[in-house]
């Protein structure tokens, strides 16, 4: 989905101008404070708890991706300047970002800010107040992010007062339109359903049947809903499992899926709103705008906390943005009835390896894999961490109980028989690891990481050689800018005595992967087999300070004494 006029958004043009207004606020308030101590006795500049210290570690807080230390320096930041609008402005979306009640009292005190608006114009729908609500929507500009998201809060007002029709007839042109009709006919659909509009809820949710990704869970929820509260169980059964088996790690949630499948995953107006706000947050987040997704989430939340897919969204975007102990923290929000637990342990477990916690990581899949002992997905990701800490024969057990759940291996399940094959050769079982690569690769023919690894491994051993570079070549085809797989390429190359080729991969390998020891170990070896021996003890030189793998270190000292050692 593209949104319209994305970078001009009332969000961009009040949020994007913080760096600007926050330096001239920054010398107001260093003014203010040197103002107040010209007589000697009253709190100075250098004052770390006077107003401008509070701004100041409030904004780094901000900075810093700690929006609690933020709203809350920010926040005594005002209670010193009371009267600083602009100042006023930062610490009600800190709070906002905190998702803390104080940024209703500080939006009351900005009105005139659009976001400030969405803000009061739910807490008139948490009122009951929804003419009033509708009026605040109303008066949003219709520009930017506002041209998708006004028209959806009007008709979802409208629908709070009783006036479904209003509501619908709001909705229509657009879900006519060919311009994201898909989502307000979705929209339409969520609110006939509510009103018990049964004809038109038919036919809005027929019209948005296969508009969106076949990956889209959202989507998937509210339309197996429909299906299965109006006499089409098995239909809505087929669509829940279909997105199991396209999203791996949907399938340890799939039987809490199908046990939920007739609740109505919109039951009220106020879930409506937050469904508003978090389609539009996705797609914003699709266009790489996060922060002003992560907006639109902060707003869904104070209409809706426990959004498990919206906290879903949010930790996917914190994770990006390497904001992990925020995302571990949206995790922990989503309740432990909701369908789409098993997901947010999983996805708790790796953000706790991420944070360099593997013991609480362990701890944590293992809780998972006795709480659900039909599902390969906890020891599969245990596997990882495991093999990731280079405890290999502790990854193969994982992995094999993993494969031990598995039926009858689908095309989807490649990965968990390559991860185990990369164990097994990691621990010196190369027989065992050649089969795993091979199934893997018959499971998904052509899949480059499979590929490169079964292709790299032979040329490594000096087998198959010829075989090994068409496969290495396949994967390059795939994946030209993996700095991996061109120095896989390479290192075939070099391994049939191509010398002058192998070279020029593997420079590119370095261009592209310039932190590897590995990839700038064989570029030494290529220079050495070229006669460049400088450029060679050069390269081993600076692949020792690149952290390399313990039993390399003795190998890369020993060609920089004596050279590489004869195949």
């Amino acid at each position: 989905m593209t949104v319209p006029g994305a970078t001009d958004t009332l969000a961009v043009m009040e949020i994007t101008h913080f760096a600007s207004r926050t330096a001239f606020l920054a010398l107001s308030l260093l003014s203010a404070c040197a103002a107040s101590d010209a007589s000697g006795g009253a709190r100075g500049s250098t004052d770390p708890s006077g107003v401008f210290g509070q701004f100041l570690a409030g904004r780094f807080a901000m900075s810093q991706a700690d929006p609690d230390a933020g709203a809350t320096a920010l926040s005594q930041a005002v209670a010193l300047a009371p009267n600083e609008q602009d100042l006023i402005l930062q610490a009600f979306l800190a709070n906002l970002a905190a998702e803390r009640p104080d940024a209703l009292g500080l939006a009351q005190r900005i009105p005139e800010n659009h976001i400030a608006q969405l803000v009061l114009a739910d807490e008139d729908m948490r009122a009951g107040r929804w003419e009033a609500a509708e009026k605040r929507y109303h008066g949003l500009p219709r520009q930017g992010l506002t041209q998708l998201l006004q028209p959806l809060l009007v008709a979802w007002a409208q629908q709070g007062a009783g006036h479904t029709d209003a509501a619908l007839a709001t909705l229509r042109p657009y879900a006519e339109s060919p311009r994201f009709r898909g989502i307000f006919a979705l929209h339409a659909a969520m609110i006939a359903d509510i009103a018990q509009h049964r004809a038109d809820a038919e036919r809005y949710y027929e019209a948005v049947s296969g508009d969106g990704p076949d990956t889209d869970l959202r989507l998937t929820q509210i339309l197996a809903s429909w299906q299965a509260r109006t006499g089409h169980p098995d239909t809505a059964r087929e669509r829940l499992a279909g997105i199991a088996d396209r999203v791996p790690e949907l399938r340890i949630a799939l039987p809490d899926l199908l046990t939920h499948i007739q609740d109505r995953p919109v039951a009220n107006v106020r879930e409506g709103i937050a469904e508003s706000y978090v389609a539009l947050a996705a797609a914003l987040r699709a266009q790489d705008q996060s922060d002003l997704a992560m907006l639109m989430l902060h707003l869904a939340f104070r209409a809706r906390p426990d959004f498990a897919a919206a906290r879903l969204l949010q930790q996917e975007i914190q994770t990006g943005g390497k904001q992990l102990g925020l995302a571990l923290k949206a995790m922990e929000t989503i309740p432990a009835r909701d369908p789409l637990i098993a997901v947010a342990r999983l996805r708790r477990a790796a953000l706790l390896a991420q944070l360099d916690r593997p013991d609480d990581a362990i701890d944590a899949l293992k809780r998972i894999a006795a709480d659900y002992p039909d599902s390969p997905m906890p020891d599969i990701q245990l596997g990882s961490i495991l093999r990731i800490k280079r405890r290999f024969e502790e990854a193969i057990v994982a992995y094999t109980r993993a494969i031990a759940r598995i039926d009858t291996p689908q095309k989807s399940d490649w990965s968990v028989f390559y991860d185990r094959g990369v164990a097994y050769e990691r621990a010196g079982k190369w027989p065992l690891a050649e089969a795993d690569l091979k199934l893997a690769l018959q499971l998904s023919p052509g899949q480059p990481f499979v590929l490169n690894y079964l292709g790299y491994s032979w040329a490594d051993m000096g087998r198959n050689l010829s075989l090994a570079r068409e496969m290495i070549q396949a994967a390059a085809a795939a994946r030209q800018n993996d700095g991996a797989v061109t120095d896989s390429l390479g290192w075939v190359l070099f391994r049939q005595g191509d010398i002058a080729n192998a070279v020029r991969a593997l420079e590119r390998a370095v261009e592209l992967e310039p932190e590897d020891s590995t990839i700038t170990d064989h570029l030494g070896d290529a220079y050495h087999a070229a006669g460049r021996t400088l450029e060679a003890h050069y390269e081993w030189k600076r692949a020792l300070t690149l952290n390399p793998a313990p039993d390399d270190i003795p190998k890369l000292e020993e060609k920089l004494k004596n050279g590489p050692a004869k195949p």
